[in-house]
């Protein structure tokens, strides 16, 4: 059944908003143009009208905090098998682009600026030139949506193709109009498939069943209390807490400091949770890790907020060393998602290299517990 959603002024009694549409959908990409939180306050807009060398042009395209890209289509009046089967073109031409095409892209929008400065800026880390692109999502656009549309891409999504669709909807009330939004599948799961996905452009393989693991923002997270509290973290935005979705009991997590290098590895013992649900091991007993963690303040500031609290999963460590003795050699893989399942080669050179160095990492799951 085609989404559809309706909002009411509140009052006795309630007073529904008519329905009304946008003059043209070039009026919607020109909104997320000037505004992407349309979409996500988690993007940034790198390219428009972008020519593809199988014909046609993208609509738009943005970049995510792990510099992976998202290729946005708006439906407009096309069938929904010609646009996703357009989508999925334009996607094969993405996935082959190096990133001196990407940062041309991104000059040709901004009128001259530099995509590196921007990323940073942007997202308050370098841009990792073997980070770009490893993946990419698709996102359809629509005034409107179909029946159709959501089977395909909720098939295509279903088997791990980062594929979403979002709505929107226009309202009037008065001489005024509001624009809302819904998205057809959770875009946090979306992110997820792209975050497993993640490897060198051509070369995948079987994933080896070992995650990855960024400890990263020294400025809001202790590696020092991740080492004795026995937890990783994630927070700040639902695009660096989500993928911590991804572990479940018994994993094995290799964890690395950006900038720094590995620095442990251990078994997942407890799923996520939020801040104010997690409690660490004191001499004390149990307390809350809101109370005890040194950044505990600001996690308590954004405890109310699902999307911007921090989120902590239970680790028992296996081996780990402090950030100083981190292990960090030439060739070993990196990633800014906070959780991936790396399908490179390099993951697998990565995690061979490893247990050289964590000598301990391979105690039985039967010995896990907090």
């Amino acid at each position: 059944m085609p989404i559809q959603h309706a909002i009411w002024k509140v009052g006795v009694p309630p007073t529904p908003l008519l329905p009304t549409r946008l003059d043209t959908e070039q009026q919607l990409e020109e909104m997320i143009v000037k505004d992407p939180r349309i979409l996500s306050d988690e993007w940034m807009l790198i390219g428009r009208q972008e020519a593809s060398m199988h014909g046609g042009r993208t609509d738009l395209l943005a970049i995510a905090p792990d510099a992976s890209l998202v290729l946005i289509e708006l439906k407009r009046d096309r069938t929904p098998r010609e646009v996703v089967a357009q989508a999925i073109d334009y996607a094969s031409w993405l996935a082959d682009l190096g990133a001196d095409k990407i940062a041309q892209m991104y000059e040709r929008l901004s009128g001259g600026g530099n995509l590196g400065e921007a990323f940073k800026q942007r997202f308050g880390n370098e841009l990792d030139e073997d980070s770009l692109n490893q993946s990419h999502q698709i996102v359809i656009v629509a005034a409107e949506l179909d029946s159709s549309t959501e089977r395909i891409i909720g098939y295509l999504n279903a088997r791990d193709i980062a594929i979403n669709a979002v709505f929107f909807q226009v309202f009037k009330h008065g001489s005024e109009r509001f624009l809302s939004r819904a998205w057809l599948i959770d875009p946090r799961e979306t992110q997820a498939n792209v975050a497993a996905s993640t490897g060198s452009r051509g070369e995948r393989e079987p994933w080896n069943g070992e995650f990855y693991v960024s400890f990263g923002d020294a400025t809001s997270r202790s590696w020092d209390d991740a080492r004795q509290y026995g937890y990783v973290s994630g927070g700040g935005g639902s695009w660096y807490s989500q993928t911590l979705k991804l572990l479940s009991p018994g994993d094995r997590v290799w964890v690395k400091v950006p900038k720094k290098g590995y620095v442990g590895v251990g078994r997942v013992v407890e799923p996520a949770r939020p801040a104010s649900e997690f409690n660490v091991p004191t001499a004390q007993g149990l307390q809350p890790a809101l109370e005890v963690l040194r950044h505990g303040e600001k996690y308590r500031a954004t405890a109310n907020d699902p999307e911007k609290a921090e989120y902590f999963v239970r680790v028992k460590w296996l081996d780990t060393v402090s950030e100083a003795h981190a292990v960090n050699e030439v060739g070993l893989f990196g990633n800014q998602n906070t959780v991936c399942q790396p399908t490179t080669p390099k993951w697998r050179f990565t995690v061979e290299k490893l247990k050289t160095h964590f000598l301990h990492w391979n105690a039985p799951a039967d010995t896990v517990g907090p």
